[in-house]
């Protein structure tokens, strides 16, 4: 057999990015690159490794959805075809659960370790992040978990999105409505809450948006009326776990002194000089 020549390049070939900036695999296209004829073999190679993944504590659901497409079978038929949308934690548990004799397994294996030790040096980069620098990364994270919500929420059929937002928020806030909390922020007119969040709060609100669109998706949620409730609730649940693991409540976090848009005018003005 011709040994194929696999390098980091070719694993970047087939890897995909989600309109958040989200990288995945599909697992067909891995499937060939490691050498697997059959997808039935395949199959169990994953189905280890999310064995492998509930074994450590981890919810194999986050990195291994399965996904549907459609597949053409002759000039005019389709036929539906299962695939997997894989994390790069995913594919690393696929590479050390795949055949070990294969010389591309060792590569992958390699490769996806590599790649998972560089997020952990990046989650680890972040804790010496000052708090300004945190507030505007979470902040960045919070706009593309709102837009990507949104584009759900409006599949699910909400159209009055204040309403559908100011249900997550009164979930969260015992109440609050995004008004309510700008008013006790001492916020002008417009001037947009998260902005004027810290780090921890803008975590409480990236929690409940990507939760929020999970469990629209998961349940095809339909109907605006549902929706808005789910949001309630998904809300409500977050407040329920801050207040069982004894933290504080996100009402009762300070406000920073300067938004991230003032922030961002005084940084500007500092470079610009």
């Amino acid at each position: 057999m011709k040994e194929i020549d696999i390098s980091n390049k070719t694993f970047e070939d087939i890897k995909h990015t989600d309109e958040n900036g989200v990288e995945f695999w599909y697992a067909r296209e891995l499937m060939k690159i490691l050498e697997y004829n059959k997808w039935e073999n395949f199959e169990k190679v994953i189905n280890k490794a999310k064995n492998a993944c509930e074994n450590s504590g981890i919810s194999a659901f986050d990195h291994f959805p399965d996904v549907r497409k459609m597949v053409q079978i002759g000039s005019d038929a389709e036929r539906e075809q299962k695939d997997y949308q894989l994390t790069r934690y995913a594919c690393y548990l696929i590479a050390q659960n795949g055949d070990s004799r294969k010389k591309v397994i060792a590569l992958a294996q390699t490769y996806f370790a590599v790649q998972t030790r560089k997020q952990e040096i990046n989650e680890k980069e972040y804790t010496s992040l000052t708090e300004e620098e945190k507030r505007f990364y979470q902040r960045d994270l919070t706009k593309k978990g709102n837009y990507s919500l949104n584009k759900t929420a409006k599949e699910a059929g909400v159209k009055n999105f204040d309403k559908f937002h100011n249900a997550g928020y009164k979930g969260l806030y015992n109440g609050e409505t995004a008004d309510d909390i700008a008013k006790r922020k001492g916020l002008r007119y417009r001037e947009d809450i998260l902005d004027n969040m810290g780090s921890d709060e803008l975590i409480a609100n990236l929690f409940r948006i990507s939760q929020t669109e999970q469990k629209l998706r998961k349940d095809n949620i339909q109907g605006e009326k549902e929706a808005n409730k789910t949001h309630y609730k998904i809300g409500k649940n977050i407040r329920e776990v801050i207040a069982k693991n004894g933290g504080t409540m996100p009402e009762d976090l300070p406000t920073p002194e300067k938004s991230l848009k003032q922030l961002e005018k005084e940084n500007n003005t500092i470079i610009k000089k």
